[in-house]
């Protein structure tokens, strides 16, 4: 391997204050290249986009460069690419710009296992147009969600099934290529929920089978925003809500506002970053990142392994991310201790990892979990074995008391 652990952390300002950070899957540290690229969009002259002068072209082309990069990251077209204030918020826009094409009686389909930020904008834009919302389940003994689940509940009424790439609090990937099939089969689109996913596998939109993708920058060490590709030539078929005086052109139409050409820059940087953790590839941004995916995912299957040794190894703890397919993101729950309790002992000794259902919702309950959640274990790339040990120490301490 070229994973070189060392020199990567060594980059990340925010580690150097000794906590030892699970916490990724609700938003990573950031390194000190993607900090400087914010601050130096700031430092130079900025101001809406144009042509004529240097702050308006500077603002075209962060806005430019950063599309480009998200397209090599996704697989996409840059031209598809649109970005908003949250993956959440582009969610909403866009279910209520898909639910004017929408009947009554036309159906849409939302899963168990999502985050809800992938289902209530899909519900409650149902609700308004008398549209049906049909449930897959997943299945809580394995939390495996499968094309069969996906398949049961579909109709030739479905106009959308909205899915996630990766759970954000069990980890379960579902086949998203064999699920986009079998919607398409039935004439319906597919909006996937990638913000956990992207973080640790390479995405390629095309194989995926996705209409519309959605992912966050913060996920994988880049700022808080939020960003969706579709091709577009879809994108061109949708008309949403717009200022009369604002641009008509894909992707800008869905823009809503002056974009935050800082961020931006930022994004442009996480991505490059990401691109460069593979030391030695070479090639174009697209194929560094292939590369340095690689790199990542055999990193952190060797921290899971390591853990999941750990944690055999404890008494009275449940680990809930079974899946065969899951990122490396494992919730717990404790037979005779609260993981709010876990959290606040952890974190007391620097070691950070949150407690909750992190808006996975409907996944906690069907889990039996409640709205409680549990304890929610996440890794990142500049996670590292000494901190692995320091986790599992710190849990045996908890648990013995």
């Amino acid at each position: 391997m070229t994973y070189d652990i060392t020199a990567l952390r060594s980059q990340f300002p925010a580690l150097t204050a000794g906590t030892a950070h699970f916490d990724g899957p609700g938003g990573t540290q950031m390194p000190r290249p993607v900090i400087d690229a914010i601050a130096d969009a700031l430092a130079h002259p900025l101001s809406n986009r144009g042509s004529v002068t240097l702050g308006e072209r500077n603002a075209e082309s962060l806005v430019t460069e950063a599309r480009r990069a998200m397209a090599d990251l996704l697989g996409a077209d840059p031209r598809g690419i649109v970005f908003g204030r949250s993956a959440t918020q582009l969610t909403y826009d866009f279910s209520r710009t898909l639910a004017d094409t929408w009947s009554p009686g036309d159906e849409v389909v939302v899963t168990r296992l999502d985050h809800d930020a992938n289902i209530r904008p899909w519900v409650q834009a149902a609700e308004r147009v008398g549209a049906a919302v049909r449930w897959a389940d997943f299945d809580p003994a394995t939390g495996e969600l499968t094309p069969d689940d996906i398949g049961a509940v579909l109709s030739d009424r479905t106009r959308l099934v909205a899915v996630t790439a990766a759970s954000n609090l069990i980890g379960t990937r579902p086949d998203i290529a064999v699920i986009s099939q079998l919607v398409h089969e039935a004439g319906a689109f597919v909006y996937v929920d990638g913000v956990h996913h992207t973080a640790h596998s390479l995405v390629d939109l095309e194989s995926l089978g996705a209409d519309f993708f959605v992912c966050s920058p913060y996920k994988f060490l880049g700022p808080h925003h939020g960003v969706l590709a579709a091709a577009p030539e879809l994108l061109e078929t949708l008309r949403p809500d717009k200022l009369l005086p604002s641009t008509d052109v894909v992707p800008e139409r869905f823009e809503l506002g002056t974009l935050p050409y800082e961020f931006l820059a930022g994004t442009r940087a996480a991505v490059d970053f990401m691109a460069g953790l593979d030391a030695t590839a070479t090639g174009t941004r697209r194929e560094r990142l292939a590369a340095a995916f690689a790199e990542l995912e055999a990193h952190e299957h060797t921290l899971r392994t390591q853990l999941d040794k750990g944690l055999a190894a404890l008494p009275g703890i449940t680990i809930h991310s079974r899946a065969t397919d899951r990122t490396p993101t494992l919730l717990l729950t404790f037979e005779h201790h609260a993981t709010t309790d876990a959290y606040g002992f952890l974190a007391e000794r620097g070691i950070q990892v949150p407690s909750g259902s992190f808006y996975a919702i409907e996944a906690s309950r069907h889990l039996g979990l409640g709205d409680t959640g549990g304890l929610r274990v996440g890794l990142a790339p500049y996670n590292d074995s000494e901190e692995v040990d320091r986790l599992l120490a710190g849990l045996g301490e908890f648990l013995a008391r």
